[in-house]
């Protein structure tokens, strides 16, 4: 593999009072901060193994695996994955990483691992190898990842894990954590499960680490290991993994499938035959395109989302030492708690009542006393977020502002007005934003002095949970407000694509696209049910009725005729949704106490649906001929540089799963791409096993 940033294993020997011979530390180390964690490619698998046979010629009392400052180990090196291009060096690189990681659990002489840092992956695979686990207190991270990018643990997780700390809770951490946006585990968390054997504090931890080690290796303690249960309960735990793939992924990807597959493998505790499926297994999944497009998108979001396309030098980014908000409903209140935790400067809500600026300031508040109830920030950062949050009914309170962002009723003449306002009252410099969804900004800023310093800054709800900030360049937006834009983004710790200002940008474009097209089926005759889950097969985070209950049915009409407008020709409004939201309807489906779902009835009473039904599968295609299409045509008006833009913010603003890779390169394996508009989005291999 080239390019491999080479994870070196060092070996030392410690004096520990109270053991007659020493210890063997192997300190993981790739030569870079925190910033680059420690990664296992060909080169550190083979490091480490010459690493613990060089501990093991020191006739140790113990040998201990630790990493560098704040990191123990990530997992494996995945760009490397990337450049296998044959069967059999897949099983190589499977039957290395078993062969290395089993001398620690193969050992005569006791393994531990001490977990100084974040261990994800490959590194929890280490630490599991090893005998016994202290683990520090401050660790920031630890989990078993792989399902999230459609992978599986496939270096001895999923046969040690669940023989350590029983089956079920093997499919938390391994399958049902992963699925969860890839849910993290804290240090306390990972004592009570039975992965760590002791949590100790983080100021003197290693120190600590070598006692309890000397302790154990003694027998002044005996390490208690929970009894495994290898019957009901044991089937029960495979039955729940079962439903949560299905109910995630919908069998979109083969590597939770397989997850579970190992699960019960694991059951007989015989690591000959476990690691021997695991090596199989792991080399078919990376001859496959579905962890290749898992991989794209991780690149995705771990490098271009750190680099956006197209912005500015960050030179010409202006200081932001003051922030103004237009509007205090939940959306701005939202806004305000996130400027304030990130920028640490002043932020003043303004409105058109005190009743609603003090409700604005009230939900900061609030949410800041949850913050600090949950020990997330100390009582003195609570008493200072609360100060630097305050509220006006006069937009001359923004005077001294350097940014000011709008999140006003999703109408053109009121945002239009508002700006009018607001540069009454700020400096020529100040940049105004807009979190706009929809609405062009070029027209928002036709009437200013200062038309150049309007840019858009759309965020995604909820506000602080997701990743995406879309920054819109107006017609006449200049490279000086860009640049604060994307600072301040950053600032923010939001992953920012740079949008051209076309109508609705990229996110709300698509999805109002695809919604469009299940909407026209519904009308059409197909029923509610059918159309709901046709498109499972993608394993979407929810199905297009459910989102549309939280995008809010007004909302969803809204933003489709500003659509229509736009383009009459793809983009349709619903006569039956027209009525659905003039009864005041926000779901399609109801449930009873016991979670069974049914059609609301009066849903079906108002729908006036047509007699030409669609199978789910015509449906499926038909959506995905539109999304094709769409985004085909997003990237010819150069809405954003580059299909790789398109897919960061499905997957980002969306949710939409890594093994998807966004959009493009499912539409890519599936012919789609070029059925519909005569070629590939991306180039072969780029999400795709080169071939």
């Amino acid at each position: 593999m080239t390019d491999e940033v080479v994870t070196h294993a060092f070996t030392r020997t410690i004096r520990v009072p109270g053991l007659g011979k020493p210890v063997a530390l192997i300190t993981l180390d790739n030569g870079f901060d925190h910033t680059k964690p420690n990664t296992f490619g060909r080169e550190g698998l083979a490091s480490l193994s010459a690493a613990f046979d060089a501990a093991v010629q020191a006739d140790p009392a113990a040998i201990a695996v630790t990493g560098k400052p704040f990191i123990f180990a990530v997992g494996a090196d995945l760009t490397g994955v990337g450049q296998v291009t044959d069967h059999a060096t897949a099983l190589e690189i499977g039957k290395q990483g078993h062969d290395v990681f089993r001398k620690f659990t193969d050992s005569k002489v006791p393994t531990f691992a001490f977990i100084n840092g974040a261990v994800m992956g490959g590194g929890l695979e280490l630490a599991l190898s090893c005998h016994y686990r202290t683990i520090a207190s401050n660790v920031a991270a630890i989990a078993l990842p792989e399902c999230f990018l459609g992978l599986f643990p496939g270096w001895g997780g999923t046969q040690l894990l669940p023989n350590l700390i029983g089956a079920d809770r093997a499919v938390t951490v391994i399958i049902e954590n992963a699925l969860n946006q890839n849910k993290m585990l804290k240090p306390k968390q990972a004592l009570e499960l039975g992965i760590a054997d002791v949590l100790l504090d983080s100021p003197d931890y290693f120190e600590q680490s070598l006692l309890w080690l000397a302790d154990v290796v003694n027998g002044k303690t005996t390490v208690q290991r929970a009894e495994i249960d290898r019957g009901e309960a044991w089937d029960a735990a495979i039955a729940r993994a079962r439903a949560i793939v299905e109910g995630k992924t919908h069998g979109a990807a083969p590597g939770p499938n397989k997850a579970v597959e190992l699960l019960e493998l694991a059951r007989h505790n015989d690591l000959d035959r476990g690691y021997a499926a695991e090596t199989e297994a792991l080399a078919d999944a990376v001859m496959s395109d579905e962890l290749r497009a898992g991989l794209y998108s991780f690149n995705l979001v771990q490098k271009r989302a750190r680099r956006p396309a197209g912005a500015p030098d960050k030179s010409l980014a202006r200081p932001v030492t003051k922030v103004g908000i237009v509007g205090a409903g939940l959306m701005a209140s939202q806004m305000a708690l996130l400027f304030a935790r990130r920028l640490h400067v002043p932020v003043v809500l303004t409105d058109i009542d005190q009743a609603r600026v003090d409700k604005g300031v009230g939900y900061v508040h609030t949410e800041v006393d949850k913050l600090q109830g949950k020990k997330r920030i100390s009582p003195d950062e609570a008493n200072r977020l609360k100060a630097l949050v305050s509220g006006s009914l006069d937009k001359a309170a923004f005077a001294d502002a350097d940014f000011v962002i709008e999140a006003v009723f999703e109408n053109l003449e009121v945002k239009q007005q508002v700006f009018a306002e607001v540069e009454e009252h700020v400096s020529a410099e100040c940049v105004l934003a807009t979190n706009t969804s929809s609405l062009s900004i070029t027209d928002m800023a036709a009437k200013l002095r200062h038309p150049e310093r309007v840019v858009g800054f759309h965020f995604f709800n909820p506000v602080a949970v997701m990743p995406l900030l879309e920054i819109i360049r107006a017609d006449k937006t200049d490279d000086a407000t860009l640049a604060t834009a994307f600072k301040v983004g950053k600032e923010l710790k939001k992953s920012s694509v740079l949008v051209k200002d076309a109508p609705a940008f990229v996110v709300n474009r698509l999805l109002t696209r695809f919604l469009g097209e299940i909407t026209a089926a519904l009308d059409e005759g197909t029923p509610f049910d059918v159309a709901d889950h046709a498109l499972d097969p993608l394993g979407l985070p929810m199905t297009p009725m459910i989102l549309l209950q939280l995008v809010g049915p007004a909302v969803g009409l809204h933003v489709a005729e500003i659509m229509h407008n736009a383009f009459p020709d793809r983009f349709g409004v619903s006569e039956n949704m027209k009525r659905f939201v003039e009864a005041g309807k926000t779901a399609v489906w109801q449930w009873d106490a016991q979670g069974n779902q049914t059609l609301d009835p009066e849903v079906a009473a108002l729908w006036q649906a047509g007699d030409s039904p669609s199978t789910a599968e015509q449906l499926l295609d038909r959506t995905l001929a539109a999304l094709a299409d769409e985004v085909r045509r997003m990237l010819d008006e150069g809405v954003v540089a580059e299909a790789q833009d398109i897919d960061l913010c499905l997957i980002l603003g969306a949710g939409w799963p890594f093994w998807l890779g966004g959009i493009t390169p499912y539409l890519d394996r599936s012919g789609v791409s070029e059925r519909v508009t005569g070629k590939r989005f991306l180039e072969p291999g780029v999400a795709s096993v080169p071939r």
